[in-house]
């Protein structure tokens, strides 16, 4: 599958569960859950979130090489962040969407990873 394919779905598995998470810890007003997602799934929030998880050197080689394959997939960024941002936003993205598919007890280990930074 290709990266941006792989970029696509882990886009929407990674809003799901932060959506998921954000109704289970008991936010029902539509406003607040927009507001408070944001903290999870902006281009910048992704950027920061992987950075963290990088220097918690969590990552295996492999997982590593998909971030890297994401990061380097060429793509149109958005116009609200800058190229690199976007690129790193892509990169983890790349690699929710391999887990998903691929190790979903590692996606959800992930996951919770990220909602605790």
């Amino acid at each position: 599958m290709n990266n941006l394919v792989l970029a696509y779905l882990g886009d929407a598995a990674y809003e799901l569960y932060i959506r998921e998470y954000l109704i289970n810890k008991g936010i029902a007003k539509v406003n607040n859950l927009q507001k408070m997602s944001i903290n999870y799934v902006s281009a910048k929030s992704q950027r920061r979130i992987l950075e963290a998880l990088e220097n918690e050197n969590i990552f295996t080689e492999r997982e590593q090489d998909i971030i890297k394959r994401g990061r380097n997939t060429s793509s149109h960024s958005s116009k609200s962040t800058d190229i690199i941002t976007y690129k790193k936003a892509t990169g983890l993205e790349c690699l929710i969407g391999y887990l998903y598919l691929n190790d979903y007890n590692r996606f959800k280990e992930i996951m919770e990873k990220v909602v605790n930074i």
